[in-house]
């Protein structure tokens, strides 16, 4: 249930509203918007609330909301959600390029690919500490260290750092040296993970389940939602389908579906939605004419002898930065921002083929 308040209405007024809930025995989660203040209300109420409410001064409307999920519905947050890192805004009208490695293998590694993300007018380095696999003898990632390794890299050249975590004990020393926490798609339902990160307000970066619906990965984002952190981003990165050509179907009607649901940015990550090198630049291309608020893309300075084996889906830094410069002259043909005025192309020229 959503209360939806005049346009008139003052803090303190709205203060009453929300105290007249709390003494019902529900939670009460303010949304201020654009013209209007949304408040939802969490957990069994009572139906004469409702009617309660409705007669309150300040109350324009009282609407029920059937979505298990309610803190990610767009019922609940009309406005487009906008995440603000360290002055990199991620949602509405605005473009995100994050750019990395698979994993941290070393520090060298790690600093030459920032400054080639950087120089092609990335905003956001991704790299893998900790790394979870099919295979238990896989390479595993090099843990802290690589934390280390990647936020001194992220420092150092100006952009931030996205790093994936696994478990709930890694939760504080993963926010403490990355800014935005990726749950991969294999933990999108690790239910004590996600509880955890709600706990804290580092930016999440949620991961779609490979054979999850748009419902189930909606509501696992509500738990990072109800838990108390509102900085929470979706992101479609491929579902597993029949077709064995790709590594899965990058399920592009996912974008404007998620963004028509929910008030949350929408992220594509076109490298393991297609596990194809060839295939990751047209479908980049075509995520954002579908409206995502961002992608997440692998770069490798030596993709074919990366320590995961996923080279073959990782762009090479030219291809990297020819992307980027494309997007550039797309972005404002779909509503999207995106400038590489400042991208160093020089740095590239060693990366021809």
């Amino acid at each position: 249930m959503i209360v939806i308040t005049q346009s008139s209405i003052n803090e303190e007024r709205i203060q009453e509203i929300v105290s007249h809930i709390e003494r019902a025995g529900v939670q009460a989660h303010v949304s201020r918007g654009i013209g209007r203040t949304v408040i939802g209300i969490i957990g069994k109420a009572e139906p004469a609330l409702a009617e309660h409410l409705r007669q309150m001064k300040g109350v324009e409307n009282v609407i029920k909301i059937s979505k298990s999920y309610k803190l990610a519905s767009r019922d609940f947050h009309p406005d487009d959600t906008i995440i603000d890192i360290k002055g990199v805004k991620i949602g509405g009208s605005n473009l995100v390029i994050m750019g990395g490695p698979c994993a941290v293998e070393t520090p060298e590694q790690i600093d030459e690919i920032a400054r080639l993300v950087k120089a092609a007018g990335g905003q956001v380095l991704r790299g893998g500490a900790f790394k979870p696999r099919t295979g238990p003898y896989s390479f595993q990632g090099v843990g802290v260290e690589g934390l280390e390794m990647m936020a001194d890299a992220g420092r150092r050249h100006g952009l931030l750092t996205i790093t994936e975590v696994m478990t709930p004990e890694y939760v504080d020393i993963c926010a403490e040296h990355a800014d935005i926490l990726q749950v991969g798609t294999r933990n999108m339902q690790n239910f004590d993970l996600l509880r955890k990160l709600g706990t804290i307000r580092t930016p999440v970066l949620l991961k779609r389940g490979f054979s999850s619906t748009y419902d189930e990965f909606l509501n696992a984002a509500e738990y990072i939602l109800a838990g108390g952190n509102p900085n929470v981003m979706l992101c479609e990165r491929g579902i597993r389908t029949f077709e064995t050509y790709t590594r899965n179907t990058l399920d592009l009607s996912a974008i404007p579906v998620l963004q028509g649901l929910s008030h949350l940015p929408v992220i594509s990550d076109p490298s393991h939605g297609t596990g194809r090198r060839e295939l990751v630049e047209p479908m980049a291309k075509a995520s954002v004419a579908a409206g995502a608020n961002g992608l997440i893309i692998e770069m490798h300075t030596d993709p074919d002898n990366s320590m995961t084996g996923d080279g073959v889906q990782s762009l090479f830094p030219d291809q990297f930065a020819r992307l980027l410069k494309d997007l550039e002259k797309l972005a404002p043909i779909v509503g999207k921002n995106f400038d590489t005025s400042k991208a160093e192309a020089e740095q590239f020229a060693v990366w021809q083929k």
